[in-house]
């Protein structure tokens, strides 16, 4: 499924996370979605994951009112862009409400954001969800008005009678627990909205069930990956952080120069990483190197704007005489190093950053503070 297949009717998507929660259930006094996850809040992630979809236009986060300048910063400190920050209210619904709400109802409004014709809600505290996910969401709200993730249930559902004794259990195979992402056709979900009652509003969390309620709009249910689960508990957040360890520290980017030499070595590089690892080349037409301190400086700089993309460990300058540019070994001999570092104790991608002017076994480390 291509992205392109999303857009093909001139359709326009947009998100809304809800992220108003205290995360009572979390403990502590940081509300889970402000959590730390390797130096970078939960949040972030999480903003990131639908960020990095070119085909979700706009992005609205819903945070309690005394959260509004902390998103702010987190948005300006990790660059996130296509941001919108919106007050939120005092329940699930009510929050996830005053996000649709900043759409404008008319092409008479004069509300900033262009009214999507499908949009996706999603918690803001499950960072982990794929491009692929939300396409099928998205394509399927397109054609049935509303879609949401599912997954098989792992225990069993008891019903308890007053005394506290067991009353009746559900028959397992027959239900799946409702996750996010969920997408819905704009109108039939602000139309819900507007509906509801203020117990829809103060007691509900399903938003599948408003769009039936309300809109008669059944919803198709699209089978997630283990993936989607959501960060709810203290020891969520050390499995969360796990996880981004686990998945940063299987990537490589290779940065080069545009001179022939330094691209023909990184595909070079490439070609021998990518059975070990996902490698990512890029060619850069601002990267020049020369001796002493301005080598260390473009490197120090390179850092702060990788960091911003979750690579943690920020590389290994490899210098290189353009004569060896063909041998194998050679190849081999840059390659291994990096490849080392993934097997040992390292949390994020590694950057290989490829000069012109030094000798192949010159490698400098550096690593996140």
């Amino acid at each position: 499924m291509e992205p392109g297949d999303v857009l093909s009717g001139g359709a326009s998507v947009a998100a809304v996370l809800p992220a108003g929660g205290s995360g009572e259930r979390l403990g502590g006094a940081t509300p889970k979605q402000f959590c730390a996850l390797l130096g970078r809040p939960l949040i972030s992630y999480t903003v990131r994951a639908l960020e990095r979809i070119n085909w979700i236009s706009d992005i609205v986060v819903v945070v309690s009112l005394e959260n509004i300048e902390t998103m702010k910063s987190i948005i300006e400190k990790y660059g996130h862009k296509r941001i919108t920050v919106v007050e939120g209210g005092m329940t699930r619904h009510r929050s996830i409400f005053n996000g649709l709400k900043i759409f404008p109802e008319s092409k008479l409004s004069s509300c900033p954001l262009q009214k999507p014709e499908v949009v996706i809600i999603h918690d803001a505290v499950r960072p982990f969800v794929e491009e692929d996910i939300l396409l099928k969401v998205v394509l399927a709200a397109k054609e049935h008005g509303a879609a949401g993730a599912i997954r098989p249930l792992v225990s069993t559902v008891v019903a308890s009678s007053a005394d506290g004794s067991l009353d009746h259990s559900l028959e397992r195979s027959r239900y799946r627990a409702s996750e996010m992402p969920q997408a819905f056709l704009f109108d039939i979900i602000y139309q819900a909205y507007h509906q509801c009652t203020d117990y829809d509003l103060d007691y509900g969390t399903e938003c599948l069930h408003l769009a039936l309620k309300y809109c008669k709009t059944n919803a198709k249910l699209i089978e997630g990956s283990p993936d989607l689960w959501k960060v709810t508990y203290k020891r969520d957040l050390y499995a969360a952080e796990s996880v981004i360890k686990d998945t940063l520290s299987q990537q490589v980017c290779v940065t080069t120069d545009m001179k022939e030499d330094a691209v023909q070595l990184g595909f070079l590089l490439q070609e021998t990483l990518k059975n070990e690892v996902k490698v990512h080349l890029n060619v850069s037409e601002n990267m020049s190197f020369s001796n002493g301190m301005e080598e260390l400086s473009w490197i120090k700089e390179f850092a702060r704007e990788v960091k911003k993309k979750n690579i943690l460990v920020y590389g290994l300058l490899i210098h290189y005489n353009k004569w060896h540019l063909l041998e194998q070994k050679r190849v081999m001999e840059v390659a291994v190093v990096p490849l080392l570092v993934l097997q040992g104790r390292s949390v994020a991608p590694i950057s290989l950053i490829l000069g012109l002017h030094y000798r192949l076994r010159m490698i400098r480390s550096f690593r996140r503070q």
